[in-house]
């Protein structure tokens, strides 16, 4: 049995873009005093990428938060996340939570959506059962373990989180059906006593994925709860599950309950009281008749809900007399600030940054390129590719990579002065502009026409490659249907009898250190074919380059998901415009060199010039 569900490192993976859920928990944290933040990822499945990025607040500060698009990425990327927090809808929930159940990182699922069919909650039970995880929920708002982490809204509003004392731990083990009635409890427990070491709702769903004794038993073996409190309602048998649990000695501390919904008695029969399991289908499923049971075993029952905070202090009281109440470590949570909404009326302002950077920081001493220090770039003489990987991936690239990265780079840096971009930046060099301008004018013309096929050849390979298409059928595709030339294939002068030395060198780079190499070997099969019809349509530099960087993201390891994320963002073309850009920088500062040496010839020197 898992006696503590969480603590305070617990970390969570958020389902379903909820701002205000969000907030409130890192707000929560915040107040607590924890070191690092409960939430750890979010998944929004309507994310345009594989991965983007949320800004919330840490108190003054703001930080982010990583959204994904789909969950077994997030569960990938943050195995330390055990706890799968479910937004999502009832027509969702399901295949979702057994997502994360049949997930080993994840350990406990709670189910927020109301309305999922009965038969899929008893197969997400029997599931959660079977790997020895615990579902919270259908139908709940959530729960809390007080000082240390909180479910999404549970509790309400951070007023209402320090009202109640739920920043530190008290001494009390709470749970309940209803989410609504859970909030008001916790503040009655913390007025009535210490205050809640852990409470949950576990939904009012008839068939719960967890039940009020599942909880109960929990908090029996934690030695830090010292008495419980339950609130059980009309409907169901659960609490007469408690009531032998009781009986057969499995609980054994002080247990204060209340049955709501007792009027049911004088009212028609068949009435349901909010909740789907809140409806006495027998005489044993009635408020009436668990109270009077749960009296008869020694449970704590109080007159009436009026009474149930009168009881909760005297069983306290008792316990504290008795000497079995450990003191509580108070202090004094911290203010928490004001959100720009609210301190705008006020005059009292907290400003959000307009820019989110995930690549480099240097508020430091030492600025960091994807949490690497610049000094070690520098000092252990880390290479342009290794940089790369870091301002570009986020990641420390394996060697072969960044020889790779470097080896297109300096391909890409000058195809001479007639190609288009290295022609405007020399006309406008010529022109006397200054050295961004004539640039920018050779870098705009870069195009699928221009030296930027790169990522359109990885695009269109790729596809083919996931929908495994032969190479005939791709090349008849491109003509018929898409109605392109294929990207990357053909060239002007070089052909079958008269090879590109780049894409020699290129395949030769690949065949020597990729481990796979499926696109290219794809691309090969289509020159092939291509260059039956004219010797001249084979794989050209730019549809090599682009090709091949498909598999080396392959074998780096990224998922489908991120290599389309890569293709998406143009990183490929990326490469090309920064080889490009040396060469044309090379260009215009030899123009430039030419132009500053015609203006201090002499007069005649330049008209003599000019004749010839």
């Amino acid at each position: 049995m898992t006696v503590e569900l969480f603590n305070r490192n617990t970390k969570a993976i958020i389902y379903g873009f909820q701002r205000n859920a969000i907030q409130r928990m890192l707000d929560f944290d915040f107040v607590c005093k924890r070191e690092t933040p409960s939430v750890a990822a979010v998944i929004r499945p309507s994310q345009a990428g594989a991965i983007g990025y949320h800004k919330v607040f840490w108190g003054g500060k703001e930080i982010v938060i990583p959204i994904y698009r789909k969950l077994a990425l997030a569960i990938k990327k943050h195995p330390d996340a055990d706890v799968l927090i479910n937004f999502s809808s009832f027509r969702s929930a399901y295949p979702t939570t057994m997502e994360a159940l049949n997930a080993d990182t994840i350990k406990t699922v709670a189910v927020i959506a109301e309305g999922i069919p009965e038969r899929q909650s008893r197969e997400m039970h029997k599931l959660a059962q079977s790997k020895g995880k615990v579902i919270i929920g259908p139908a709940t708002v959530g729960g809390i373990q007080a000082g240390a982490f909180k479910i999404g809204n549970t509790a309400g509003t951070i007023e209402n989180v320090v009202l109640s004392k739920l920043y530190r731990p008290g001494s009390v083990g709470f749970v309940s059906k209803s989410g609504g009635m859970s909030n008001e409890m916790n503040f009655a427990i913390s007025q009535n006593s210490d205050g809640v070491y852990e409470g949950i709702a576990i939904g009012g769903d008839r068939y719960a994925g967890s039940t009020l004794l599942d909880h109960l038993l929990r908090y029996e073996a934690n030695p830090k709860i010292k008495m419980m409190v339950c609130l059980g309602e009309v409907g169901g048998t659960g609490e007469i599950d408690i009531v032998n649990a009781v009986k057969d000695g499995r609980i054994t501390k002080p247990l204060v309950m209340w049955c709501i919904g007792t009027a049911a008695s004088i009212l028609p029969s068949g009435l349901q009281f909010g909740h789907a399991g809140a409806m006495a289908g027998s005489e044993m499923e009635t408020a009436s008749a668990k109270n009077k049971a749960l009296a008869e075993v020694g449970v704590i029952v109080p007159d009436s809900y009026d009474d149930f905070g009168d009881k909760i202090k005297e069983t306290f009281e008792k316990l504290k007399a008795e000497g079995k109440i450990d003191p509580i470590d108070e202090f004094e949570p911290p203010k928490l600030p004001m959100d720009y909404a609210q301190a705008s009326r006020q005059g009292i302002v907290r400003r959000p940054t307009d820019v989110v950077c995930t690549i480099s920081d240097e508020r430091g001493d030492v600025p960091m390129f994807a949490g690497v220090g610049l000094d070690r770039i520098i000092r252990e003489n880390k290479s342009i590719g290794y940089t790369i990987g870091l301002l570009w991936f986020k990641r420390e690239l394996p060697q072969y990579a960044q020889d790779y990265i470097e080896m297109v780079v300096k391909l890409t840096a000058d195809h001479g002065p007639a190609v288009s971009g290295a022609h405007n930046a020399i006309i406008t060099a010529r022109a006397g502009r200054d050295l961004m301008s004539s640039l920018s004018s050779g870098i705009l013309t870069i195009g699928p026409r221009f030296g930027g096929a790169i990522s359109d050849a990885a695009k269109y390979i790729k596809e083919a490659v996931d929908k495994g298409s032969k190479p005939v059928d791709f090349v008849d595709y491109m003509k018929n249907v898409v109605g392109i030339n294929i990207p990357g294939i053909g060239h002007r002068i070089k052909s079958v009898q008269n090879p590109d030395v780049r894409v020699t060198l290129l395949k030769e780079f690949v065949f020597k250190h990729f481990e796979t190499h499926p696109h290219l070997d794809f691309s090969l099969e289509v020159e092939k074919i291509t260059t039956a019809k004219r010797n001249n349509l084979i794989l050209n530099v730019d549809g090599c380059i682009g090709i091949c960087f498909l598999d080396l993201l392959l074998n780096l390891g990224l998922t489908d998901d991120e290599i389309q994320d890569v293709i998406d963002s143009e990183l490929l073309n990326g490469l090309f415009v920064l080889g490009r850009s040396i060469g044309m920088m090379g260009h215009i500062f030899d123009q430039k060199r030419q132009r500053a040496a015609l203006y201090r010839q002499p007069w005649d020197e330049i008209l003599f010039s000019t004749e010839n």
